[in-house]
């Protein structure tokens, strides 16, 4: 359906078919960005993986995550640990200490600060006065994480620098790439350009993996005995080991259909970061012209009767001796997208929500706040730029006892 937003003339995809169209047999014509105004500050939407336009600059940014990210309150706060360590090498948050809310309060700001209809985007004439003072807010907002960037940066570059006399300490993450990027003058790569990046897999690892997880056990809490499934799988094939394994993932495909499941009816960014065509394109019959927004409804592709018997049903076996993934060619389950945008940060997100989510079945025991049934569980969402739940999951954990487990 097409629609006209101020003077933004918008096109919203919510089939399967036309998905195909768009990101896959024309995905060259729809590989730009809609900018938003509230993501100008500090010029971030031209250094930005997510927000930067189709290009030299854009492939670049985008070669360093797939080779850097592929291998490489609790939930929130193992989450954002997990990324900080792919990212920097280090834990950023305590989370026995109120930085892990705060870390969380930051990162969500941001996000709902990026999902608010802004008039400025729909008359760009107005963008001057930014009569909703979002991007002034912004700019407050993300400064605070750059500013806790550049601390670990400079700590970063501290050490290296005491070190050039002798051997250089070996981090293994992304920061040490983009470091050795800005002392190459020829690589065009600077502090102020690679803040950007650092905090589009910061915010997109931690918010988007947490909130699955959410979902997941939210799921699993309404349906007990898939929740049982699941923990004998996990006692058959892991027995007495505490520990949950990353070689063990594979070994667990009900595990992988929960997942699967959960992202079907769950997705991370219900409609995809906005697409905007740089050529003027026919679509199956219609005429798309040069600018038009574009945008893919991935909530509801998940749950178009169409492609999905019992859509609204959370149904792990779907998935059982079945081939169909998220990696961007079943057009009828993109939960991050396809084609040249689709997410590049997929193997690295997937791999945390499988094992964390494996860690919490196979540690613990999980019942609901007393007098609550699972038919009782809210599963409202708060649509925004990720699909939160619209009133936070309470569960209470119980360690299991891994006596006479084989």
């Amino acid at each position: 359906m097409a629609l006209q937003l101020g003077f933004i003339t918008t096109v919203v995809v919510s089939s399967a078919e036309m998905a195909e169209q768009v990101l896959h047999k024309h995905d060259q014509a729809f590989a730009g960005r809609t900018v938003r105004d509230v993501v100008t500050v500090f010029d971030y939407h031209h250094h930005s993986l997510v927000f930067s336009q189709n290009g030299t600059r854009w492939r670049e940014l985008r070669r360093i995550c797939n080779m850097e990210l592929r291998y490489g309150l609790c939930a929130f706060g193992t989450t954002l640990n997990l990324v900080a360590n792919t990212i920097f090498s280090k834990d950023v948050v305590d989370l026995e200490s109120e930085s892990a809310g705060g870390f969380k309060n930051l990162l969500w700001e941001i996000l709902d600060l990026n999902a608010k209809p802004n008039l400025s985007d729909f008359f760009p004439a107005l963008r001057w006065a930014d009569p909703q003072c979002l991007r002034r807010r912004n700019t407050t907002l993300i400064k605070r994480l750059y500013d806790a960037f550049d601390q670990v940066i400079d700590k970063r570059m501290e050490s290296d620098a005491a070190a050039k006399g002798g051997e250089k300490k070996k981090h293994g993450d992304l920061l040490e790439v983009l470091v050795e990027l800005t002392r190459e003058p020829s690589s065009g790569f600077t502090r102020e350009n690679i803040r950007p990046l650092l905090t589009d897999v910061f915010i997109g690892g931690s918010d988007t993996t947490s909130t699955t997880i959410e979902w997941a056990m939210t799921e699993l809490l309404r349906h007990p005995d898939k929740m049982s499934i699941a923990q004998l799988e996990l006692k058959r094939t892991i027995g007495s080991e505490r520990h949950v394994k990353e070689s063990h993932i594979q070994h667990l495909p009900y595990l992988q259909s929960l997942v699967k499941e959960t992202l079907r009816l769950h997705p991370p960014v219900p409609l995809l970061v906005p697409h905007s065509a740089d050529v003027t394109t026919e679509v199956a019959g219609f005429t798309i012209r040069k600018n038009t927004q574009v945008l893919v409804n991935a909530w509801a592709i998940g749950r178009d009767p169409a492609s999905w018997e019992n859509a609204t049903s959370f149904l792990p076996e779907r998935f059982l001796n079945s081939d169909v993934n998220f990696k961007g060619k079943d057009f009828h389950f993109i939960p991050f997208g396809a084609g040249r945008r689709d997410c590049p940060a997929i193997p690295l997100g997937v791999r945390m929500v499988h094992l964390m989510l494996a860690s919490l079945l196979h540690s613990f025991s999980w019942n609901l706040p007393h007098g609550m049934g699972p038919k009782q569980l809210d599963v409202k969402a708060k649509f925004g730029l990720t699909l939160q739940k619209a009133i936070p999951l309470k569960a209470f954990p119980s360690p299991r006892s891994f006596d006479g487990l084989e």
